[in-house]
């Protein structure tokens, strides 16, 4: 558990080391809402809650996005979302750079949100953010991916329908920053003072600064301001985020840091605003004129603090749902799970060709800097080929898992570096068991994101297996440490996992 709030008024950064990629944040009221990037994970847009901006609790998801059935496809899928309250309905806007713009609303954060609206079809549009102004008319911004459209390093904005469902007339080219802010990209579109102002990173991920362009008019012309960079700190690339102001009225800024196995955790940092129209985010400690990022500070003003919260680790299956803390790799099947009355999650062997591509992999975020992640679990080996246990997923990915040939069960420790690459998976150290198992399998995450496997029979000490590994990010997210139940091909009636519980601690 990473805990951010340090009890005397102050607060560390990151606020959450687990991987929110490309946070929005609005405030309504006393709360705060947020909303990150999901990718090819499913359910999509987890929702997190906050009264003081430090101390978050996952509150909701919207619950399902991918069109294209179960498959998984990494990297794919939900990039950069926006978050925004506008007369009394929630939106969430976001680029899938396949397919178009998409939104989703609801009155509800924490409840159910409508089925995905699509704004906008085309390839290559990412990262969009509405506006609403106060004549009743509406925009958007949005970036480009080179990948998809064969240009990038450019911010186009364009009329929306004042109900947020369609853009309205054609693109304009709002800024073009290959010059001096090459990949410029994840605009957030904002008013104040008669300033349109829009947020955006430029420079790349992890060597990239924040800038801030502004108008009179919501299409430009925009000049801009370097406001935050990396400058003596050890903070690298800080990257895209969201502007909020507390209840006392003063200004915050939530952006992702990119710390690979561990993903693009997020920091928090005090903004303030000029005479003249300009914001400063961090604290310019170096006298450059620009802000870099603080490690400690003191916490936003609230009217109603909470306490120390962290988002849910681990689970105890005692509920009849999955935990919000819980995503798939692909659109869930009803045949993956079922959650017992008797306090257990029951995982069936499903047929896979890789674990890379494998979409059935119940997966959840490395929390802190170290942990440990144990699960109780008993196997039931039905046909050959049925395979089942815990695993470390990222580019490289490692399992310890229980193998059953047809005769014998055995516990193994395997690896797979390259995975993304099609590399062959291995087995690095194996032991024969019983048909049906019952163990503890545990994988300890240390410094630098270095894995070790172990296992335990119930009231016993834990006994290491296999070479120690360093988990590697997957692809635009960080590594994810999760169950899985294979088989090598379909069958009448094959084996399955029942996990009691996982439990994450220090």
């Amino acid at each position: 558990m990473w805990v951010a709030d340090q009890g005397d008024g102050t607060y560390r950064n990151p606020v959450l080391h687990a991987d929110y990629s490309d946070p929005d944040v609005i405030r309504v009221g006393e709360d705060y809402w947020m909303t990150s990037s999901s990718f090819n994970c499913l359910p999509a847009l987890q929702i997190l809650h906050s009264t003081d901006l430090v101390n978050w609790e996952l509150a909701g998801a919207v619950r399902s996005y991918r069109p294209n059935g179960v498959q998984s496809h990494p990297g794919n899928g939900v990039w950069a979302p926006s978050i925004r309250h506008h007369n009394g309905t929630f939106y969430i806007y976001w680029g899938d750079p396949d397919m178009g713009i998409y939104m989703v609303c609801t009155d509800d954060p924490r409840g159910e949100w409508s089925e995905p609206y699509l704004v906008e079809a085309g390839v290559g549009m990412i990262d969009p953010c509405p506006l609403w102004d106060d004549d009743g008319n509406a925009y958007l911004v949005h970036a480009w991916a080179g990948s998809r459209a064969g240009f990038k390093s450019i911010l186009s904005a364009s009329r929306m329908s004042p109900d947020g469902k369609r853009l309205i007339g054609d693109e304009v080219l709002i800024y073009d920053g290959h010059d001096v802010n090459p990949t410029i990209e994840g605009p957030k579109f904002y008013k104040r003072d008669g300033w349109y102002y829009i947020f955006a990173p430029a420079g790349g991920v992890k060597e990239g600064w924040q800038l801030v362009l502004r108008s009179r008019e919501p299409l430009g012309n925009y000049e801009w301001r370097k406001v935050l960079h990396q400058g003596d700190t050890s903070i690298h690339g800080p990257h895209q985020g969201g502007w909020v102001t507390d209840t006392a009225g003063d200004s915050w800024f939530l952006h992702f840091e990119d710390r690979y196995a561990y993903g693009r955790v997020v920091h928090l940092q005090p903004m303030t605003w000029s005479e003249d129209g300009w914001c400063q985010m961090g604290v310019d400690s170096n006298g450059d004129g620009i802000g870099e990022p603080v490690t400690h500070y003191r916490k936003p003003h609230s009217n109603t603090p909470s306490g120390i919260v962290t988002p849910t680790e681990g689970d105890e299956f005692n509920s009849p749902t999955l935990g919000l803390q819980w995503q798939w790799f692909g659109n869930a099947e009803r045949d993956w799970i079922m959650l017992s009355p008797e306090g257990y999650a029951r995982l069936y062997c499903q047929p896979y060709d890789n674990l890379w591509s494998a979409p059935n992999i119940l997966s959840q975020k490395i929390t802190a800097p170290k942990e440990a992640v144990t699960a109780k679990i008993d196997f039931r080996g039905g046909v050959a080929g049925d395979r089942a246990g815990i695993v470390v997923h990222g580019r490289d990915i490692a399992t310890l898992s229980f193998y059953y040939d047809g005769t014998n069960v055995v516990l193994q420790q395997t690896e797979c570096c390259g995975a993304d690459k099609g590399a062959q998976e291995i087995v690095v150290e194996q032991m024969r068991w019983s048909k049906d198992a019952q163990l503890l399998l545990r994988v300890d995450i240390g410094e630098d994101g270095v894995c070790q496997f172990s296992w335990a029979e119930i009231g016993n000490d834990f006994t290491p297996i296999g070479n120690p590994f360093k988990a590697k990010e997957g692809k635009w997210i960080g590594a994810k440490v999760g169950l899985f139940a294979v088989t090598s091909g379909k069958t009448n009636d094959g084996g399955w996992m029942d996990v009691d519980w996982v439990r994450v601690t220090k």
